[in-house]
């Protein structure tokens, strides 16, 4: 089967990468050029086994350490300059980038996908500044010129094929920016390899498919489609699109999803032995998680929570989950459940990491008495939830605090500064 691409539109998508974002601004901010620093990003210098968010270009090439590794990894050589992250300063570098992005579209033409990576469809802005490669090379200069920051760029005729351009050959192109149009499929798509490299295909579907004989792309592409979907579902088909091209949608008509669950997760900075140290930081979390459900105001009616054990013990840990007697989004509410859960099932491994998830979201307002809650107890917990919200959204979250995160094991205070799970600023 071949695909009649005359048959398919066409629109002109940039797929915009800022490369090695977090250590790239972590370089400008010591005046470096960011391809020619030495910076790695890490998440907390004070383990040996942290993990590196983001290194350098140089610090890829030169030494192979890249986003994954540890810091046990990293060489003895002074030309490494190592930085916990600053997140905060990288949320306001990333709304300067997307306020660049729109001088060049609308906001419906812009799609963010990351906080490195984002779509545009510049279609319809090639009668105010060119064609395609123009805009791209604009949107570089314009970047770099008021940012000193450097990006790549992946064109398409759609956003898979600029997102395979990106990925696959602008960021390694000296200048930075490559276009794959439906005419190239067959030489650059069909050419991508391992076939883990192909958008959409992760190992454990890189294993089921050379199950039935596909090792690549190519072969993915001359399979029979029908055979896909009837083993894989919907997806089987769509990967068979994919290895043709194809892509249908439209940036201007995406829909943007709901959240279908909220969840927090935290690697602890030691092994927690005593039940009253692990369900301190339960709580805290749960404080997190509760507070993000009534921003947008939805409730949950199920809870799941895992429990990792010490890597020094055989027994991996458990995961378990329950559905509440109706939804909620009260912090004490969703405590109690989560620790239900954790007394229910754990027996006194030395715990390492938590994971918390409300699930099954329904509108808060729709929230469902419980017979024997009195009314006025339920009024007392949402005032008291809405009043530490409105502190904690005006002052910071370490202006107000539940007194167990001062017990030990309380890691509440000590994260109350960090933004996405790390510090908000460093030196």
């Amino acid at each position: 089967m071949f695909i009649d691409y005359t048959q398919l539109s066409r629109r002109d998508i940039l797929c915009i990468d800022v490369k090695s974002f977090f250590a790239s601004v972590e370089a400008v901010r010591r005046r470096l050029h960011p391809l020619h620093a030495y910076v790695v990003v890490i998440a907390n210098k004070e383990r040996a086994g942290s993990v590196v968010l983001a290194a350098s270009p140089r610090v890829k090439d030169e030494f192979g350490i890249c986003t994954g590794s540890r810091q046990f990894e990293l060489p003895d050589d002074p030309r490494l300059l190592v930085v916990e992250p600053s997140m905060s300063l990288y949320l306001k570098v990333n709304k300067m980038i997307i306020d660049i992005f729109r001088r060049f579209v609308a906001d419906e033409d812009l799609h963010i996908y990351s906080i490195d990576e984002a779509f545009l469809d510049v279609t319809a802005s090639k009668r105010l500044f060119g064609d395609k490669l123009s805009i791209a090379r604009l949107i570089q200069r314009t970047i770099w010129g008021e940012l000193r920051l450097v990006v790549t760029i992946g064109i398409g005729d759609n956003p898979l094929l600029a997102k395979l351009a990106l990925d696959n050959e602008a960021k390694k192109a000296p200048g930075g920016l490559a276009y794959w149009p439906y005419e190239d499929v067959q030489k650059k798509v069909w050419a991508i390899h391992p076939i883990t490299e192909m958008w959409g295909i992760s190992s454990g579907y890189a294993k089921a498919l050379h199950n039935i004989g596909i090792d690549s792309v190519k072969t993915l592409a001359q399979a029979d489609q029908w055979k896909l979907k009837k083993k894989f579902g919907i997806l089987g088909q769509q990967l068979y699109y994919h290895a043709w091209g194809v892509d249908y949608s439209v940036i201007s008509e995406k829909m943007r999803q709901k959240e279908s669950s909220y969840s927090k997760g935290q690697v602890l900075m030691r092994d927690y032995t005593t039940a009253t140290e692990i369900i301190v930081v339960i709580k805290e979390m749960t404080e997190d998680v509760a507070m993000r459900l009534r921003r947008q105001g939805a409730a949950a009616s199920g809870v799941a929570l895992a429990v990792l054990y010490s890597k020094d013990i055989e027994d991996k840990g458990f995961r378990h989950q329950t559905i509440l007697p109706r939804s909620t989004n009260s912090t004490a509410e969703l405590s109690k459940a989560f620790i239900r859960l954790f007394n229910s099932y754990w027996q006194g491994q030395p715990v390492r990491q938590l994971h918390i998830t409300c699930r099954k979201l329904t509108p808060a307002g729709y929230e469902q008495l419980e017979l024997f809650t009195p009314v006025h107890l339920d009024l007392r917990r949402h005032i008291l939830d809405k009043t530490i919200d409105q502190i904690r959204d005006r002052y910071g979250k370490g202006a107000i605090f539940y007194a167990y995160s001062l017990l030990k094991g309380g890691t509440y205070l000590q994260r109350a500064s960090h933004v996405g799970g790390h510090k908000g600023f460093s030196n």
